[in-house]
């Protein structure tokens, strides 16, 4: 029988996310993605489907090196306008009582003084169903408009990266103890000062002596998401991702980057099974195979490939706009998303890619598959997916929104649940962490982070403590 499996609504608060031009099919109502309610409705909805999640992506600039410029993008609304998603998951919590929120949040652009209280803040007002889904941002517009000339090169961001989460669990997990907060009215103590402590970090990139700011909350490290699969980018899920978000086209790709995160993670003396890894997909169903054809078809009347090629080449730093729609794509080196460009050039040798191909694959679900069907051909793809990927979940974006999220709750998820595969958001009282690794609140034992436990580290290590060992991935 194949395992339960995890699900995530994969989204963004902007108009335009995976699906370039499907903001003007007549069911669409991205216009509303400034409204509370959309997003409220939304996750009451993907709580009673059964969703685990809501995980927001998010970027920090324009995506403007189409033609050289953000026109492009601006213009078919893709990304932008944007929300900022961490001011939205206080609302979500309140509006619902299992369902968890991961969200984006790059860590080249914030300190992790304040990001580490953003999250701890969250952490507490969601009763532990936050995430962070750790990036290292991979835009020239971000970087020249928070005081950088240009993005730091790939692997440098993850090197600076490795201090900065060095800082974090520091804060979170050595610099309060559990019981520092004791709001004793007879003794006249709110917390106990012999319980709190600076952390004294004094590195290459940070330097932050005092103690957290905010008392130790449900899962004191919010779960930790990441979504590299550079090599640089495995390496780093290896040492601290708790979940890893994969986007490949087919098992077999996705299949690369699985085993070479489970090796990694053996390599760090973690279980290879301790991470649980999500693929993302598109899921267009209907009550009849024919039915959602038919739908689909219906989909790619209003795809804008131009404007998807503006979403390609944010993501990757490739411009194609002059390009030949009928040349094949080729891998150059880049310091965006490198893992993007190579999904379609280097790492398949059984498929090459034309521009005009990718255009149109982009324009519906983005780098990931669309699954269309009936409920039970659904699932059987969701399972083959899962037995060929070897995948534990799926982030599930939406090419009409939220139409196709509210038609997988109300064909997909009663049939998920019939087979006994769809294992039921946690109750409440849970957290995040309890939900999709199926073990405490807390991070686990062999993880990276717990080596900033009192106990295990004394809670000063001025100069951090020694990093974790490499490992070979897949290049």
């Amino acid at each position: 029988m194949t395992k339960p499996i995890l699900l995530n609504a994969f989204e963004m608060l902007v108009p335009v996310h995976q699906s370039p031009g499907l903001w003007r099919h007549p069911e669409d109502q991205s216009r509303r993605y400034n409204e509370l309610a959309y997003w409220t409705s939304l996750a009451t909805t993907l709580e009673e489907g059964g969703f685990h999640g809501i995980f927001f992506a998010d970027i920090l600039g324009q995506y403007d090196v189409y033609a050289g410029n953000a026109d492009e993008a601006v213009r078919g609304g893709v990304q932008y306008p944007m929300l900022d998603p961490l001011l939205i998951v206080s609302a979500l919590a309140a509006a619902t009582h299992r369902i968890g929120f991961g969200v984006t949040a790059s860590l080249t652009y914030e300190q992790p003084y304040l990001l580490a209280r953003k999250f701890s803040t969250l952490d507490h007002l969601t009763n532990g169903r936050v995430a962070w889904n750790i990036v290292t941002s991979y835009q020239d517009s971000a970087a020249q408009n928070l005081g950088l000339t240009e993005q730091i090169p790939h692997d440098q961001r993850y090197d600076r990266a490795e201090e900065y989460m060095d800082v974090v669990y520091k804060l979170w997990e050595g610099s309060i103890d559990d019981d520092a907060v004791r709001a004793d009215k007879a003794a006249n103590i709110f917390a106990d000062p012999t319980k709190v402590r600076g952390i004294n970090h004094d590195g290459e990139h940070f330097t932050v002596p005092g103690p957290a700011l905010t008392e130790p909350s449900p899962q004191r490290t919010p779960l930790l998401f990441q979504a590299g699969a550079s090599p640089r980018g495995q390496e780093f899920a290896a040492n601290h991702a708790e979940a890893i978000f994969f986007s490949g086209y087919s098992t077999d790709l996705t299949r690369t980057w699985v085993d070479s995160i489970r090796a990694g993670l053996a390599s760090q003396g973690r279980a290879p099974d301790s991470v649980k890894i999500f693929a993302m997909a598109t899921v267009i169903v209907a009550e009849t195979d024919e039915a959602a054809t038919a739908r689909l078809e219906d989909y790619t009347r209003y795809i804008d490939p131009q404007a998807a090629l503006a979403l390609f080449a944010g993501w990757t730093g490739v411009d194609l706009s002059t390009a030949d729609l009928d040349s094949t794509l080729e891998y150059v080196q880049t310091e965006g998303n490198q893992s993007a460009l190579a999904a379609f050039t280097k790492l398949d040798p059984s498929r090459v890619w034309t521009v005009r191909e990718l255009a149109h694959f982009v324009a519906i679900g983005g780098r990931g598959p669309v699954i269309t069907g009936s409920p039970s051909t659904v699932v059987d793809e969701l399972e083959r997916w899962m037995a060929q990927g070897d995948v534990d979940g799926f982030n599930l974006s939406n090419a009409v929104r939220p139409a196709d999220l509210e038609e997988f709750v109300r064909l997909v998820s009663p049939e998920l649940r019939r087979r006994g595969l769809l294992q039921e958001s946690p109750q409440p009282g849970k957290t995040l962490r309890e939900a999709i690794l199926g073990k405490g609140p807390r991070l686990a034992e062999d993880h990276y982070g717990t080596r900033f436990r009192p106990a295990a580290s004394l809670s000063v290590r001025p100069t951090g403590v020694a990093k974790p060992r490499p490992f070979e991935a897949i290049r």
